[in-house]
């Protein structure tokens, strides 16, 4: 295929939402403000593999932001454009972010889609949705839970209701997502308001051990969270509230001894996410996955007291195992499914093929990942080469239901 140039829109805001309430849909297209803000968040953990970004975002409740990136300039707004016809248009390809449901943002320059767009003629969304405390807490009279998963819906059928304005097919949409937004991508497989509303899925490094919490788990973070506040969840500053969700996570590291759990998550039992932890809700007709872990995803992390051994051993139990247990369940469901393992280790990283070290592969540009310590001693050149592979495959799958052949040094996998 051959590159072209793209137009970066964004931020665009697809909601709006009062702290610790439902998210309230935005019709039609809206520019954000400013650069758009990102959600109240602590510095990255994983900094230390990834850097942190080079784009410094204002931080602001007023986070439901998305950015577009399509071959095509979008169509000006207001503007009478004709119902898209299913089959038309270019492939979908709506991103979420990572970050242990604490940090990061779809609109960071990291998840810029322009190499993607630009080689595989597809359209790419990147979304941001509410972290921490203020996406996941629940606590009586205050939250009952799932409002980043909810965000995350509201996302989705922005893109299914407007992406046709920048050339794509709302009929083609493919969730792709690394760590946490794999995680979140698992839990819409499951979520019945999301039937029907994408075709395809690619989960990155889902930890899927720690997928979902019961109610009763998130009542007891929520009872820890509220213990440390000295403030009303409702007012309080953003400063006290991530305050108190860095001692909560504390509490729970002594009480787990896994330092991959983070504090506040989706949870299951909710009247946004009722299925069973064994139900999906897509049509069994109509979804291909895509799944799949690096084979040192847990470098990326410090062993805890119920989490030791060497990385291989460490990373089997994270993800290979429940990983391989849920191509199985996607199968038994009806899904068609493809894995992989990418042992794709860069020359002078002390972290190998780590968590995260895919993402410069899909997503961003020499500019946004300079510095990186995962990317080791590679001239951006190298990642780059190897990296048009990696988006060929994901692109192919976006387009066809499957990958087509793996590029090495990515295996694929059958159960």
């Amino acid at each position: 295929m051959n590159d072209q140039s793209v137009v970066r829109s964004g931020p665009l805001r697809f909601a709006t939402a009062e702290r610790f309430s439902p998210p309230v849909p935005v019709r039609g297209v809206e520019p954000a403000h400013g650069s758009g803000g990102i959600c109240p968040q602590p510095p990255s953990r994983l900094d230390k593999v990834m850097g942190p970004p080079h784009d410094r975002r204002p931080q602001s409740e007023d986070c439901l932001h998305l950015s577009v990136t399509s071959p095509t300039a979008p169509v000006p707004v207001p503007a009478r454009v004709p119902a898209p016809v299913p089959g038309t248009g270019r492939p979908v390809l709506l991103w979420f972010h990572g970050g242990g449901f604490s940090s990061g943002a779809g609109v960071l320059d990291w998840y810029d889609g322009s190499a993607l767009a630009a080689e595989q003629d597809v359209v790419v969304v990147s979304a941001g949705y509410r972290l921490g405390a203020l996406g996941y807490l629940v606590l009586d009279g205050v939250s009952e839970g799932n409002l980043g998963l909810l965000d995350q819906l509201e996302a989705l059928r922005w893109v299914r209701d407007n992406i046709h304005l920048y050339g794509g097919d709302p009929g083609r949409i493919t969730l792709f997502g690394q760590s946490a937004g794999a995680l979140s991508i698992l839990r819409l497989l499951r979520m019945p308001e999301a039937r029907g509303l994408f075709r395809r899925a690619v989960l990155q490094s889902a930890p899927v051990s720690i997928a979902t919490r019961s109610l009763a788990e998130a009542r007891e973070t929520g009872r820890l969270f509220a213990a440390h506040l000295d403030a009303d969840p409702h007012t309080a500053s953003h400063e006290a509230l991530l305050t108190a969700q860095a001692q909560t996570a504390a509490d729970l590291q002594q009480l787990v001894g896994n330092t991959l759990v983070p504090p506040f998550g989706p949870v299951a039992d909710t009247r946004s996410l009722p299925a069973g932890p064994e139900d999906f809700a897509f049509d069994p007709t109509a979804m291909d996955v895509l799944y799949g872990w690096n084979a040192d995803d847990m470098s990326a992390f410090p062993e805890g007291p119920n989490d030791q051994g060497g990385v291989a051993e460490r990373t089997h139990r994270a993800y290979e195992s429940p990983l391989t247990a849920l191509h199985g369940e996607l199968e038994r469901a009806g899904a068609r499914v493809y894995g992989y393992r990418l042992d794709w280790r860069p020359r002078g990283s002390a972290y190998g093929a780590t968590h995260c070290v895919e993402l410069p592969l899909l997503l961003g540009s020499a500019a946004a990942w300079h510095g990186a310590p995962m990317l080791g001693d590679l001239d951006w050149s190298e990642v780059d080469g190897f990296g048009r592979e990696v988006r060929t495959a994901w692109a192919t799958f976006a387009r066809t239901g499957d990958p087509g052949v793996l590029p090495a040094p990515m295996t694929a996998l059958d159960r």
